[in-house]
């Protein structure tokens, strides 16, 4: 057995897919060990975000996996690394995602979504709807984005888990503000919060380990923020980030940007300024992802309608232009 390996960016992560001797057919431990490598993937992307490095490790990933699908030894040996296939494109899909590579993500995703049907995975499938979710919200196309959180909710797995039954709920309820529903938005919020309170704590795929209730309050400050209720995006702000691991250094920074914006849509702009400095001492020393730059954009745009000739929007401006502006 001879090993391929395939480096990610600076942290030195990576994913090996091991290939057996020609002449040996693919079987169990073989798929074990080919998932192995998305455990990596998922920690990089945890840590930094999204990047090019991520991504190319991640298709190299899905490559050596399809080769090993080539010499199965069963037919259900071969779906399931069909499987793992469709999970190493998603991985290179959410970092397109993240990165703001909208074509290329979608481009992963549509081989992503073929590849889990061929496997016959619904968690697969799940994991495609739920990025084409996020996709469309970065396109800023908000009906596509409820369309693909109602596709992820008619896979049987949302009746089977209701972990990812809120996950799929939580998504349309971020569409709907979006798209200006403020009462189905609250309706489907209110589904999310029933459904995680159900939701048991069975194992699952380490690519949803993201979610659970401080994922489910930030996508709630999202939602409060868009349907103009900023003090209520605040709180759930403010929850999110007592309850998010610390690992999960993108998100938190994320959902500090979020809660700046919520406090500068109160008229608290000093604040919302003084906020935002720690995203940026959060993720010193790599890039900001795409996303990431996208919400801090934001910020400034409503920083300068707000308060345009202010001391504060100058130095801000000043101070964090050249670390959120795209390279």
């Amino acid at each position: 057995m001879h090993r391929r390996k395939f480096c990610g960016a600076v942290t030195g992560a990576a994913v090996a897919v091991p290939l057996p001797a020609a002449r040996r057919a693919v079987g169990s431990s073989d798929v074990l060990r080919a998932r192995k490598g998305l455990e990596n993937l998922t920690s990089l992307d945890q840590a930094r975000g999204g990047h090019a490095a991520l991504e190319k490790v991640a298709l190299a990933g899905a490559r050596d996996t399809l080769e090993l699908q080539q010499r199965a030894a069963t037919q259900r040996i071969r779906q399931r690394l069909f499987s793992v296939a469709a999970d190493y494109t998603a991985a290179a899909a959410w970092s397109c995602v993240d990165a703001r590579q909208l074509d290329r993500a979608q481009q992963h995703l549509n081989e992503a979504l073929r590849l889990a049907g061929m496997a016959q995975d619904i968690t697969a499938q799940m994991r495609v709807w739920n990025a084409t979710a996020l996709l469309a919200h970065q396109r800023r196309e908000y009906g596509e984005a409820v369309a693909a959180a109602q596709a992820a909710q008619a896979t049987s797995i949302t009746r089977r888990d209701p972990f990812f039954g809120s996950l799929a709920h939580a998504r349309a309820a971020v569409g709907h503000a979006n798209c200006d529903d403020r009462q189905s938005a609250l309706r489907s919020l209110g589904h999310a919060e029933d459904a995680l309170a159900k939701a048991d704590e069975r194992p699952r795929p380490g690519w949803v380990a993201f979610y659970g209730p401080a994922e489910l309050h930030a996508l709630a400050a999202i939602l409060h923020d868009r349907v103009g209720s900023p003090a209520e995006a605040e709180a759930a702000s403010y929850r999110a980030l007592s309850a998010l691991p610390e690992k999960y250094r993108r998100n938190r920074a994320m959902t500090i940007v979020r809660l700046a914006l919520a406090q500068l849509h109160q008229g608290d702009i000093d604040r919302g300024c003084a906020t935002t400095a720690d995203a940026f001492a959060l993720m010193v020393g790599h890039p900001l992802p795409g996303r990431l730059r996208v919400v801090l954009g934001d910020f400034h745009r409503d920083l300068l309608t707000l308060a345009p000739t202010a001391a504060v929007t100058r130095e801000w401006g000043d101070r964090y232009r050249s670390e959120w502006s795209p390279a």
